[in-house]
């Protein structure tokens, strides 16, 4: 069974960074490729980020390209999002999760983490 735990949410002020890691369990991390997605509330989950297995290939929403980066260290089993520049409509909860293969549909994922809480206010 795999299982995602994630980390480094919290409260930030506007134009601030923070970095999200997301520790994978259960299965060689360094086949799946991983996403994140958040969900503010009243809305409804949305795609933030994505990364083949490989890292070779990297996909950003238009609303975080140029701002967030996604990465992973396939020895660590451990993927990230590192939020710059953050803006008050980025608060939500984020979570990660796994897939056989990249994708923008939360559907299209097999696993989640139990997510983490970003705010971004002054």
């Amino acid at each position: 069974q795999v299982q995602l735990l994630e980390s480094g949410g919290g409260w930030v002020q506007p134009g601030g960074s923070l970095t999200l890691s997301c520790t994978v369990s259960g299965r060689a991390f360094s086949g799946l490729a991983m996403g994140w997605f958040r969900q503010a509330p009243g809305k409804e989950r949305e795609f933030v980020a994505a990364i083949t297995n490989s890292a070779v290939f990297t996909d950003y929403a238009t609303s975080v390209k140029g701002r967030f980066i996604i990465s992973r260290n396939n020895a660590a089993n451990t993927g990230y999002l590192q939020m710059n520049n953050l803006k008050p409509m980025d608060t939500a909860v984020y979570y990660c999760a796994t897939a056989e293969l990249i994708g923008r549909r939360s559907d299209e994922y097999d696993h989640w983490g139990q997510g983490t809480q970003v705010t971004v206010s002054s």
